[in-house]
């Protein structure tokens, strides 16, 4: 199983949403708060190509995008074959 990173920020639907989903896939994955942390936050400019909005979401070293991306690889099948 690939390790699964989420950047989030504080109040934030999408965030909400994509840990929904992995949560109901039963995929366990690192969430790091972006919106108290100037670190973490220049790391995840620096691995998603400067996408400032959260979430940020990697499987792996794979960029997926945001919360939609997530939502898209999910229905089309290809979130289980990322995992993997």
């Amino acid at each position: 199983m690939k390790e699964i990173t989420i950047y989030t920020g504080m109040m934030c639907g999408y965030c909400d949403a994509a840990k929904h989903l992995l949560n109901k896939k039963n995929l366990k994955f690192n969430e790091i708060n972006v919106s108290t942390d100037p670190e973490k936050r220049e790391e995840m400019l620096k691995k998603s190509n400067n996408s400032r909005t959260v979430p940020q979401i990697f499987i792996g070293e794979y960029h997926v995008g945001g919360y939609m991306e997530l939502r898209e690889i999910n229905n089309n099948g290809e979130l289980d074959k990322l995992v993997r």
